[in-house]
């Protein structure tokens, strides 16, 4: 089923990424954004992937090792707010999927306040044609206020050089996830 949110934000990423890019996982979780990114952007190209939890770095290092792609992938442990600390080149995407870490612990989820600045440095660090991706489940603890809050940073993001869209499945029950999409159209100055 292509209307799914993970799809579509799959679907963009594929048409945007090209092999030799630099991009960015910011939360890594089990590791399959990973190795779909690190399959885009072939033997040249460079996988940053953040996570807190270092059982969602080992489990997506083993699926990295199964596909012969660890070469390709950075993994860190800290939070995706810190990634222009590990990031010194400009990036050409970068996938979100917030929420928390399937089969981990439940309390420990994504934050609003780290994750808007994870996504305010994520569009200062993309090239022009750079996309952000972000898949928000808002079931968990906070999840509704981090879709919010971020839903009005979109919202507020000059048009000039921002392209930004929201898919939201509306006759589905239990807080369906929500994808929001950052294009940038140019660089400069926008905020």
């Amino acid at each position: 089923m292509i209307l799914s949110a993970v799809k579509l934000a799959k679907s963009i990423i594929r048409e945007t990424v090209v092999p030799g890019d630099i991009v960015v996982d910011g939360t890594v979780g089990n590791g399959a954004d990973t190795v779909f990114l690190a399959d885009l952007v072939g033997d040249d190209g460079l996988v940053y992937g953040f996570d807190i939890q270092r059982a969602a770095l080992d489990s997506a290092r083993g699926k990295l090792q199964k596909h012969g792609f660890q070469d390709r992938v950075k993994l860190i442990c800290d939070g995706h707010q810190n990634m222009d600390i590990y990031v010194d080149k400009p990036i050409r995407a970068v996938m979100f999927n917030l929420g928390y870490l399937p089969g981990g612990d439940h309390s420990i989820v994504t934050r609003p306040d780290t994750t808007l600045k994870a996504v305010e440095k994520s569009i200062m660090l993309l090239v022009p044609g750079g996309i952000v991706t972000i898949v928000a489940y808002c079931g968990h603890r906070g999840g509704m206020g981090e879709k919010d809050l971020l839903l009005n940073y979109i919202a507020s993001l000059n048009p000039s050089f921002f392209r930004c869209i929201s898919i939201e499945a509306v006759n589905q029950k239990n807080n369906p996830p929500i994808l929001m999409v950052i294009e940038k159209k140019s660089s400069g100055y926008y905020c």
